[in-house]
């Protein structure tokens, strides 16, 4: 079941703007909108003043002051006003009307958000004497010029319109860096390699590292063009050694042909040309084969030691080696799960080569131990081994060593080394003493119950 983290990542995203979108409208806004029907801080001041005031004209001329200091700020301010004592009762000569009485129902204090009433009514503001609160209040009727604005529509604008646009902007920025971005840079990838073009460089590390549907694109990409670079290079190999190779015998056959030679020495000598050049082509396709198709091989149980035992009666029938020097040390109890002709024509390369490398009355050894779920085979001759720095080099098709130059074509261990990996196993050579160890990880065949 394939997993979808991109969709998982996209679907937060979401969730988290529209959240943010929520408090934004919501919460935000209304916090906006709700500040703008406040008093300004100097406004407050302006307002406490006449409270001051009102407080110490009902203390130095009574009654009759506070309704000359009422009749005067309502002339000024052009407004309604009351001085009141603490049982709501006028503290001037003049006392409330029941109109009037209606109004202090509706008061607010200073602090309070300040909007017309439903009647387009000014607010009514109730301010305590600052000496003495407990003695009375002033309270006036809003005047027009200091009624805060409120929500404008410039601001409404801004806090629903502006700013959620800004926020729908930056999550599509972040969608097109997270998404649009990789899927351009993917796009001009999969561009150059329908060129041919392979070797741009690679995508960069943290598009391949992503844990999402991208990054396994980017992966798959990238495989895709290491495999055609191989498949490149390798056909270009492959037509560069043909060509080289075919000509020696070619050229053989020519002058063998142009010669004065017996009839049964021609026949003899073109015999041998024809077949080096029909395995230098059959082993060229079986390695080309195994590189571009690479086969899904069903597997098996094998018994190590009975392949080992047919390709030890084949190898001293051609070699005139006798059995004792092909001995094998593996018992019945070594099984490994592989394809049975994959892994006996590897074998077959390795003993081949082996017998090849070795000297006049030497052995090669076939061998292993259980490694946990594995198999450690190893064929040991008693060469002269290679150099540390050719134990690689030994196993790229077409490489012969200065020591083997002329013998065979390069191909036997390149051919091994594809069967084996094509059983999840792997092939690799190290030096022993005396000569070269080529060391085989196969993995074991299940117990027999």
């Amino acid at each position: 079941m394939r997993r979808h983290p991109l969709l998982w990542k996209l679907a937060l995203v979401q969730i988290a703007f529209c959240v943010l979108l929520t408090w934004l409208i919501y919460i935000w806004g209304l916090s906006v909108e709700r500040s703008t029907y406040f008093l300004a801080p100097p406004d407050r001041d302006y307002l406490a003043q006449y409270a001051q005031q009102a407080e110490a004209v009902w203390q130095l001329q009574g009654a009759a002051g506070v309704e000359r200091f009422r009749t005067q700020l309502a002339d000024k301010e052009n407004t309604w006003v009351a001085v009141l004592g603490d049982h709501l009762q006028s503290l001037g000569s003049t006392p409330l009307t029941s109109a009037e009485y209606s109004h202090l129902t509706y008061m607010r204090r200073l602090d309070w958000p300040m909007s017309r009433r439903l009647q387009n009514e000014l607010p009514f503001v109730s301010i305590d004497f600052p000496e003495h609160p407990e003695q009375g209040r002033l309270v006036i009727q809003l005047p027009e010029r200091l009624l805060p604005s409120g929500l404008t529509p410039w601001t409404h604008l801004i806090t629903h319109g502006v700013v959620p646009a800004l926020l729908a902007a930056l999550l599509g920025l972040l969608i097109y860096r997270h998404l649009v971005v990789p899927l351009n840079r993917l796009r001009d990838r999969a561009d150059a390699l329908r060129a041919d073009e392979l070797d741009n460089a690679p995508l960069s590390m943290p598009l391949a590292n992503r844990r999402d549907e991208l990054g396994e694109l980017a992966q798959a990409l990238e495989h895709m063009a290491e495999r055609q670079r191989q498949s490149l290079s390798q056909q270009r190999l492959l037509l560069r050694t043909l060509s080289h190779e075919l000509r020696t015998p070619l050229a053989r056959l020519r002058i063998a042909h142009d010669s004065a030679l017996a009839p049964e020495q021609l026949r003899q000598r073109l015999d041998r040309e024809i077949d080096d050049m029909q395995r230098l082509l059959e082993d060229t396709l079986y390695l080309a084969w195994m590189d571009t198709e690479r086969p899904q091989l069903e597997t098996e149980p094998v018994l190590a030691l009975s392949v080992w035992e047919a390709l030890r009666e084949d190898a001293c029938f051609e070699s005139g080696w006798a059995a004792e020097r092909l001995p094998c040390l593996l018992g019945v109890e070594c099984r490994v799960q592989v394809h049975l002709d994959s892994l006996a024509q590897a074998l077959e390369n390795l003993l081949r080569n082996a017998i090849r490398h070795s000297p006049a009355g030497g052995t090669v050894t076939f061998g292993g131990e259980r490694d946990g779920d594995f198999w450690h085979l190893w064929v040991r001759d008693q060469g002269s081994g290679v150099a540390e720095a050719d134990l690689e080099k030994i196993f790229q098709p077409y490489q012969r060593l200065e020591s083997s130059a002329g013998e065979g074509f390069g191909l036997g261990l390149a051919i091994a080394r594809r069967a084996i990996e094509m059983q999840n196993g792997r092939l690799w050579a190290s030096n022993a003493a005396p000569g070269l160890c080529l060391h085989l990880h196969l993995p074991a065949a299940p117990a027999v119950n």
